[in-house]
Order: C-alpha cells, then structure tokens, then sequence
C-alpha cells in the first residue's frame, strides 16, 4: 500500500481520542502535506479513496472531513468534485432506499459543513427536503401512512448528524436551524407511535409498566437531541478536530451542494383494509429496518455519568465499525475498543453488541460473527471486558423468563459457542439451583439446552468434566449420545430379529434396491404386514449408517428407494420419523441431522414432519426441550429456502430474456440494415442485387442463435414459474397445516384462561442490580461470586407459574416466533389463513401471538 493511502486508511489512529498518545492536529497535517502533493498526479485515485474511507469508517468521519476542509484551502475544484460526487452518492441511495450509505454521507456532509467545506444552507435544504417528504408520508390525506418507517428513518438521519453539526448551525444559521426544529416538532406530533411489542426481546416488560406507553426509538432520539439543545449542542463523545484549524478554515470557500429528490412512496391501497395496510407496512419494515433496539442489561448506575446523547453517538460508533468492519474481526475488535470518546464503555459496548444478537425480527449478521467479535474483545480487554460479558449473562439468565423464545434460542447457541472458545470454564456452582426448580423452570431448561449443545460441540466426558464445580448438574446432561438400536438384544420378537438381521447380511453384500424391494414385497409384507416391515428396514438401515454422518448419507442415497417404497404415504412418513426419533433418542442432534436429510432426499415432506412434530409425546416436550422445535424449524427452513432460491433464479431469468430478447432484436436489426444496403451490379447488361454470401449467412446464423436464446431463456422462465407456484402452494398448505395444529394442541390448555397467563410479581430493577458480586465488576474481574445466587438462596424455588401454563408460554411464544421468522411469507397468504384459521372464535392470546408475530395490531392495522 503506497504511504498516501496507508495515511489516509490509518489516519487518527495513534491520537488521544481513538486510543493513541500523539496529537491528532500533527497527524492531520502530516496526512495534508503528503495528499497535496500527491493530487499533482493521483487525483483520480485520492478521491474514491477518501470517500471509501469516510463511508466505511465513519467513526473517523471528523478527521476526513478536517483533511478535506484543509486540501480545499489549496485545490477547490478537487474538493467541489468530492460534493459533486457525495451528492451522486446520495441521490442514488436515496433511489434504491440504502439506509446505512444515506445516514453516513449525510453525517459526512454534516461535519464537512462545519470544515467550512459546505454551506450551513445547502445542509438546511437537503434537512428540509428529507423533513417535507417525511410529513407528506405520513400525512392521511396525501400520503401513504403505512410507510412511515421510511418518514422515521428520514427524520431520524437529520436527528443523528445534530450532535456532529448542531452547534455550528446554531451558530451560522440560528433561524433556519430553529424552523427544522419547529418542523421535526410539527411531525413527531402527526406520527403513529411505533409499538413493536412482537419484536420485543423482552416479551413481558411493558405488560409488567402497567399499562405505561414506552417512548419509540424515533420519540427517545427526540428527547436526546432536545436535551443536547438545552445544553448548549455539546456532546463529549463527538471528536471536534477542526476546531483546531478554525483560524485557517474559515478562509476556505464553501461549496453548495444542491437540491436533492426523495423518491416518491407507493400509493396506497384502493381498499384500506387491516391486510393491505399490514402488507405495505411489512414492506416498508424491511426496506427500513430499525437500526437496534436498545436492550438495557446492566443497572443505570454502571453508565450513570453518560449522558443521553453520549450514549446515542457510542452506540452509533460501534454499530459502524460491526457493520462496516464484517470482513476483519481483529481490525473490527481493535476499533471497537478505541472509540473516540472520553469515557468508559465496556457495558455499553457489551449492551449493544447483545442488541445486535437478540435483535429481532433479525441480526444484520449471522450470529457467529457476534460471538467471534465478543471472543476477539475479551482478549483484547482482558482485564476488563471478560467479567462484563459474565455480568451480562447473569442479569440475561435473571430474566430468561420474560426473554422471547426466539431470543432464548440465541442466547443458548451463543452461550454454548462462547464457552466452547474458553475450554467451557464457566462458575457453575451458581446456578446449581435450578433443580430445585421445576423441569419446565426457563432458567432450568436453559441450563439444560446450554449443556446439550456443548455436548455437540465436544464430546460428553468433556461436558461432565466442565461441570465439576456443580456435580449435582451431571443430572441436566444429556444422554451419552449411542444409537438405540432395537435389535441390539436378542429379547423381543425372534422373527424381527432374524429379518433385520437378514437384510443387513444383504446390504454387506451389496445387494440392489431393487433386489431388496423384491425380498421385502415377496416374503415381508405378506408375512408381517407393512408396519412390521418398516421398523426392520428403518431401524436395520439407520444402525448400519449410525457409524458417521457420511456413513448414514451413503446408505440413505444407496437404499433411499426402499425407504420410499415402504413409505409413501404420509402416515407411514410419520412412523419413519417417529423410528427415526426412536433410534436417535439419545442425540438431539443426530435426530435432527438425520430427518433434514431425509426431508431433502424428498423421503418425507414437510407436512408429514408438521404431523410428527404434534405427535402427543413430542407436544408434551414443547416447554422442556428445544428437541421437536429445532426439527419444525428446518423443515420450515428448507421449505421457506426453496421459495426464496425460486425467487432469486426467476429474477436472474427475467433480466436473461430482457437481454436475449434485445441482443435478438438487435441481431435482425442488423440483418435487415445488410439486406438494404445491397448494391445494383449489371450481370450480362442487367441490374442484379450483389450481396456478400459470407456475411449474410454468418448475420442470419447470429439471428437464429439469438431468437434460439431467447426461447431457451423464456422456458426456462416458465419453467421456473411454474415452480415457484407449486412451492408457492406448498407452503401456503404447510403454514395452513401448521397453524391449525397450533390450535388443535392449544385448544384444551387455553380453555380456562383469559387474556393474559403470565403473573407480573412485585419486582424490583434486574437482579443484576442487587447484585455486588465481583465477578459483575471491571476492575475485579479475577474474584468469584460470594452468592451461589443474585437474590440469595431464599429465592431458588420461587419460580409460580404452573407446567400447564408454562406449556401455554412457550408454545404460544414459539407460534409468535416462527410467525415473525416467516412473516414475509405469511403475508403472501394472510388472507387464506385468517378465512380458514385465524377466525372469530380464535382464542384471543393465539390471535396475539399471530398478530405480534407479524407487527400487526390486535384490531387488524
């Protein structure tokens, strides 16, 4: 890397405010000299370069915008292209919706103002232009109420670039700033507050407020940034390096930036209906998802001196280095701890990164990047972020409770994973109470749940080594994970024996399906009857391919026809399932290893695994064991995957004909522009057309080749549509099927309930609060717990819900769930479900759970 850009890419990093010991003011100017004299002959490389730089660092965004307040004092027009192309930059995100390049650049033009690069009005305009279009949205009469999610996200842009530029503004252009304000005022007034209960990670806290309306993200940014006005726009957190060179800067000329256009929003609906408005509404989520929902882990006074704006603008800095840093966990684990800011941050730093795991609908990232980021800053801060990561867990597991069932399950893989990169060295001892807890206690089954996947991500004597410290837990392990193998032992039926037997002498000697399939129809089936002839030829296979996950996918892809020939019928697809679960019934993972690939052979379907999920001995783990929901969750997974794959090949497709189509069109274009330009020759003292043999056949040959194309790339289109409408069906019936199973099995337990199951006790702040345990402090991060538990062994059996109302929570939390999982997909075929499922008598608390699921109001909008 030439030393410009490497100045450019590490610029600030060795300065007080990001973690150094030098002066950021001798670095801008040594990062000056050099770049001003390389624009004499790299310009062209130096601009991209910034603003890459800037968009993809923008924790760093006020010393770029320094460097370029400063190259403007000696090149204008270098620095007039770097506005011209953010304001291309802009336009197009603004065009296709990219929320993250919107904020960033305009957060960049906010600091570039205060350079003295951009005029105080060209930034009030581009506020103004992204302030009108939001109140239009929201507006009944002119606007598409249902996409407010894109009003809030403009408005919250210009919130955001206050505390980088609210001062400046003030300052420069009081009035104008003021009439934004009275603006922003004027729309948070008309807006619908956002209730997103259904993306809650914490399912029951605004139950337990009773009743009290929390503030939205946009109404809490609100009240930040009014408290920053109040205070004078001063915000610690933000790094104000032009200052420094304000006596030069304010020399410069300042360039305007233009007028910008925001797109225009879809109509809305004909009909306003509860179905159309959530449809669009849904739309628009996606398009402009909330950015984080903040998940307050540790007590207020572990942040006590951080002041609201503070905390907003830390916040920001580590959700930009975690989305643009992806790619490089060391660099992203270095940045992330040397933020430019003045205070201590390691619970904030935990709190948003848990944030971002248990964000729902979903993470911006798949989970593993979070836990590799946590593994990376705990030994990066090893004195103190370690026990702040514990302290987290702590107050997480207090109230695992009330954590959506969702959240749960990420919070175990996580947990399982973490430990796994720390040879499992956890203080057990402390939460050896939950079995003096009931088997259906959350806090129990989430011990339970977190010991079964680090048995998968080891091995079991591992596991039971790891728990030492708590012996009395080996009872929470799960099985060693051998095969249950029914002909192990010669007891039990003699004939059973002997065939299984038989058929695994024919499968060591290589024998054929077909010679299998004409020994099971010739001597089994008429002799012991199908069910008899399943149960051997399931249970024999499955032991022979029980050796690995490679042996199993050989003998599944070498005698899968005969599988499919004893089970074609649904029913004898869920007794497959059920040997299945029977031979793996001492590891949850081979169980469901072994039934997704069965699903993917096409040896059983989805719904046949919908029925086996609800079977009555599976219905009865639903509270105590992840088991049949992680096998329901691949199934609609592999289900969900294939609409979505279709999608994809018929988009790819689609722009494939457009492209045939014109090169086709172009292609007989040419051919006749040849024809018509053949010129008169006198043949024998007649005129005669000549013509070039060679190039006409070979422009004919380029007609027919292309027209051949384009058919070829229309049927397969329809082909692929044909599909898609077929999985489109499939899926419709699945979530049908589903559904209606959800209120077969809730129907009896919900009978006697009302509008609520879960009891709010009188209860304090998080444990955590009470809790003046060490092991929850930065400073003494080596010191071990004095309590076995946070509240004192008093409380270990106070866990009051009943195991029928347990059952009822967590199946009522899973159907939330796996509705806000698929809810793009419910959508498509809302209207079929509420005619057939979702219907007047509905049980109230399973119309909730559906409703939240979706982020749909109770009463339909």
């Amino acid at each position: 890397m030439s030393s410009w850009r490497s100045l450019v890419l590490r610029i600030g990093e060795n300065c007080s405010e990001y973690g150094g010991n030098t002066d950021y003011k001798d670095h801008l100017e040594t990062c000056f000299g050099v770049v001003r004299r390389e624009l004499l002959h790299s310009s062209d490389d130096i601009l991209p370069f910034l603003l890459q730089c800037a968009e993809q660092l923008p924790h760093k965004i006020p010393l770029y915008a320094t460097l370029v307040g400063l190259l403007n004092l000696e090149n204008e027009d270098f620095v007039r292209n770097i506005v011209e192309r953010i304001h291309a930059n802009l336009q197009a995100a603004l065009d296709v919706g990219n929320c993250n390049r919107i904020r960033v650049l305009m957060r960049f033009l906010t600091v570039l103002m205060c350079s003295k690069v951009l005029l105080p009005s060209s930034l009030i305009v581009l506020f103004e232009t992204l302030l009108s279009s939001a109140a239009t949205t929201v507006d009944d009469e002119k606007g598409n109420s249902s996409w407010q999610a894109c009003a809030d996200f403009y408005i919250t842009c210009i919130l955001s670039c206050l505390p980088w530029g609210g001062a400046e503004l003030v300052e420069q252009v009081p009035e104008d700033i003021n009439r934004v304000m009275v603006g922003i005022q004027a729309y948070m007034s008309i807006r619908r507050h956002v209730s997103d209960t259904g993306c809650c990670a914490f399912e029951y806290d605004h139950e337990r407020n009773r009743g009290d309306v929390q503030k939205d993200f946009l109404e809490d940014l609100w009240g930040r940034i009014q408290d920053l006005s109040n205070k004078g726009w001063k915000a610690d957190s933000v790094p104000r390096p032009h200052l420094s060179f304000e006596p030069q800067l304010v020399s410069a000329k300042s360039h305007d930036f233009g007028s910008l256009n925001c797109p225009e929003q879809p109509k809305p609906p004909a009909e306003v209906t509860g179905i159309t408005y959530g449809i669009q509404k849904h739309e628009a989520d996606l398009k402009y998802p909330p950015r984080m929902r903040s998940l307050n882990i540790f007590p207020s006074s572990k942040t006590e001196d951080l002041q609201p704006i503070d905390r907003f603008v830390a916040e920001e800095y580590l959700l930009d280095v975690l989305l643009f840093l992806n790619g490089c966990r060391k660099e992203c684990a270095s940045s992330m701890a040397g933020l430019p800011v003045s205070f201590r941050y390691e619970y904030l730093m935990c709190e948003t990164i848990f944030s971002q795991i248990l964000l729902l609908p979903q993470p911006p990232f798949k989970p593993i990047y979070y836990t590799l980021v946590i593994m990376d800053l705990c030994k990066a801060l090893p004195g103190a972020f370690p026990s702040v990561v514990a302290g987290a867990v702590r107050a997480l597991f207090d109230k695992i409770a009330d954590l959506d069932m969702e959240c749960r399950t990420r919070l175990i893989l996580w947990f399982s994973h973490h430990l796994s990169n720390f040879q499992f060295i956890w203080p057990w001892e402390e939460w050896s109470y939950v079995l003096d807890l009931p088997k259906w206690a959350p806090q129990r089954v989430f011990v339970q749940e977190v010991l079964e996947r680090e048995v998968r991500l080891s091995y079991w004597d591992k596991i039971k080594q790891s728990v030492e410290s708590a012996p009395a837990l080996e009872e929470l392990l799960p099985p060693k994970g051998t095969p249950n193998f029914r002909y192990s032992l010669e007891d039990g039926d003699h004939t059973e024996h002997s065939l299984s037997a038989e058929l695994n002498g024919m499968v060591k000697d290589r024998l054929t399906s077909r010679e299998i399939i004409s020994w099971i129809e010739s001597r089994i089936i008429p002799e012991q009857g199908l069910d008899v002839t399943l149960r051997v030829v399931v249970q024999t296979l499955l032991n022979i391919g029980s050796k690995s996950f490679t042996h199993f996918i050989t003998v599944i892809e070498r005698y899968g026809q005969v599988i499919a020939r004893i089970c074609s019928a649904q029913e004898k697809q869920v007794s497959l399932l059920s040997e299945v679960s029977s031979f793996w019934k001492n590891n949850a993972q081979m169980t469901a290893i072994a039934i997704d690939r069965l699903m993917g052979y096409r040896l059983v379907s989805n719904l046949a695994i919908v029925r086996w999920v609800f079977l009555p001995e599976n219905v009865e783990q639903f509270h105590v064991s992840d088991r049949p929901w992680e096998v329901l969750r691949n199934a609609i997974n592999k289900t969900s995957n294939r609409i979505t794959d279709l999608r994809k090949e018929i988009s790819v497709l689609k722009k494939s004909v457009v492209s045939a189509s014109e090169a086709a069109s172009k292609a007989q274009s040419d051919l006749e522009d040849a024809k018509s330009k053949l010129t008169l020759t006198l043949v024998g003292g007649e005129p005669v057309l000549a013509e070039n043999p060679v190039k006409m056949k070979r422009l004919q040959s380029n007609v027919n080749k292309t027209k051949e194309s384009e058919v070829s790339f229309r049927e397969s289109l329809e082909a692929k549509e044909a599909l898609f409408a077929r999985a489109a069906g499939e899926i419709e019936e699945l979530f049908i099927f589903l559904y209606k199973n959800f209120l077969k099995v809730l129907a009896g337990p919900l009978l006697d309930t009302e509008g609520t199951l879960h009891p709010f006790p009188e209860v304090d702040e998080m444990t955590i609060d009470k809790e003046d345990s060490p092991a929850a402090e930065v400073d003494n991060a080596d010191e071990r717990p004095q309590k076995s538990h946070p509240n004192g062994k008093e409380t270990r059996n106070e866990y009051n819900v009943g195991e029928k109302e347990q059952w009822c929570l967590s199946t009522l939390g899973y159907v939330k769930a796996i509705t806000r999982q698929y809810s793009s997909e419910i959508w498509s075929h809302i209207e079929k479900l509420e005619a057939e499922v979702l219907i007047e008598d509905v049980h109230p608390l399973i119309r909730k759970a559906v409703y939240s699921g979706l982020c749909r109001r109770t009463d339909g909008f």
